[in-house]
């Protein structure tokens, strides 16, 4: 059950009709299997597809980073405000603070990780620059060898060979 949409057709591709929702829902919640079934779709389908299709492994990223964001905000809502504990007439705030900063430590590393790929350039990206720069060097060197040859040439063509060169004093 796939949809063409505007953005798959410029790319040639089919995109299909549960990625979208799929991905607004990691991103509120952070939760694949419930994001799964939200955008009515089974888990293995999914992850075939992240395996086979990297825009689609890059915006499950982009969407799983954005729902840890939405996780920590939430925590430090929590944090900040507590939890009400107990009956109305004895209640009282609970900040269960050991387990806001162990959550916030587990997805830190991976969000951090994530961000850091989204702003360097890609492996591609950065050989074909590494490549267009050597290309650049052989072509000023190329340069470089045709001139000294040139000046060599003309050197000659100016000065020509002295008698000593032309072995006339070896005759003496």
């Amino acid at each position: 059950m796939a949809t063409s949409s505007p953005g798959g057709a410029m790319h040639g591709r089919n995109i299909p009709a549960w990625r979208e929702p799929f991905l607004a829902a990691l991103a509120e919640s952070s939760n694949i299997a419930g994001s799964a079934r939200a955008a009515k779709v089974n888990k293995s389908t999914i992850y075939k597809h992240r395996r086979e299709n990297a825009d689609f492994r890059s915006a499950w990223f982009d969407a799983l980073c954005e729902g840890y964001d939405n996780l920590e905000m939430s925590l430090l809502y929590r944090l900040r405000i507590g939890e009400l504990e107990g009956t109305k007439t004895k209640a009282r705030r609970k900040f269960d603070n050991a387990t806001a900063f162990r959550l916030l430590a587990a997805h830190r590393e991976s969000v951090s990780q994530r961000k850091a790929l989204r702003d360097d350039e890609g492996e591609d990206a950065i050989l074909a620059s590494i490549n267009t720069k050597l290309d650049a060097m052989r072509a000023r060197e190329k340069a470089v060898q045709i001139l000294i040859a040139q000046d060599s040439a003309s050197s000659t063509a100016m000065c020509p060979a002295s008698e000593t060169e032309n072995g006339a004093d070896d005759a003496h």
